[in-house]
């Protein structure tokens, strides 16, 4: 003798078949909570860095694989990105908010520095000596300068599809959506940063993905140090080897702060670095 089996039941879907029927179901949905989306008003994020004031909080916003993001920031402001469950990719660009032909210039980062390998007390740098943003925390140490953003084409050859509308959106064309908002297109892109993936060089000059799954939770926190728009896209690594689209939850949360003092350690560390916060400080005097 079987045992009769309870079938179960369908999950029931809402009528839509008229206006105010969609109305309706719409506005029902006005305090549904999810993981990715960003907390309005900013205020109301929760698990803030300690001495952040509820009221200083400007942004909260956590994004799910293939998601993007972009916000302008004030001089000051620090913004940290938070890879929450330690498999998120953070690709990074950054712009002069005030005059955004000034953008973030990867290769100068990395050779003014003397290091391109990014860590706290880093700078990141414009393409014309500019200070765009500094490291000033980093738990994780896992980062990327070389690879810059996957395309569509590398996306469709790893994992079949790799359009912006698609299943599995590559950065640049996330990028390209950002930028739009703030009237600037794909000819604007420069190469990115991307953070908690890990690139190494090779004694032969070759390119190690060392990626790995971090710690959960792990941070780093950007200072900006000119008016800035940061951008983010959540994708996975342009070198990434895993078949699978992966990127978990990235959760980017922005504070005011004051802005670098003269005597910051920071600004201080380095001559090149000094020179670099110097040209900044200029421009705002001018």
């Amino acid at each position: 003798m079987t045992q009769q089996q309870t079938p179960v039941p369908q999950q029931q879907q809402p009528n839509l078949s008229t206006p105010l029927r969609a109305r309706d179901h719409a506005r029902a949905q006005g305090r549904t909570l999810v993981r990715a989306m960003p907390t309005i008003p900013a205020s109301d994020a929760v698990d803030v860095p300690p001495g952040v004031a509820p009221a200083d909080v400007v942004w909260d916003e956590t994004l799910d694989a293939g998601d993007y993001c972009a916000r302008v920031l004030k001089r000051g402001t620090r913004a940290r990105l938070i890879d929450l469950d330690g498999d998120a990719c953070a690709n990074v660009l950054l712009y002069n908010a005030d005059r955004p032909v000034e953008r973030l210039n990867v290769a100068d980062t990395v050779k003014v520095q003397w290091n391109a390998y990014l860590g706290p007390g880093n700078l990141l740098l414009s393409d014309m000596g500019r200070v765009l943003a500094s490291i000033t925390a980093d738990t994780s140490g896992r980062h990327d300068t070389f690879c810059g953003a996957s395309n569509e084409r590398s996306n469709a050859r790893k994992y079949g599809h790799g359009e912006n509308h698609g299943p599995h959106p590559n950065a640049r064309d996330r990028f390209a959506l950002a930028l739009a908002k703030f009237g600037l297109g794909r000819k604007d892109i420069p190469a990115n940063v991307n953070f908690f993936k890990h690139v190494k060089v090779e004694p032969d000059g070759s390119l190690t993905f060392v990626g790995g799954v971090g710690a959960k939770g792990e941070y780093v926190e950007l200072r900006a140090e000119m008016n800035v728009l940061l951008v983010v896209a959540n994708t996975p690594h342009v070198l990434d080897p895993r078949p699978t689209y992966t990127a978990s939850p990235l959760r980017v949360l922005a504070h005011r702060g004051p802005v670098t003092p003269p005597d910051d350690p920071v600004r201080t560390a380095t001559p090149e670095a000094l020179r670099a916060f110097e040209n900044t400080e200029d421009y705002y005097l001018s």
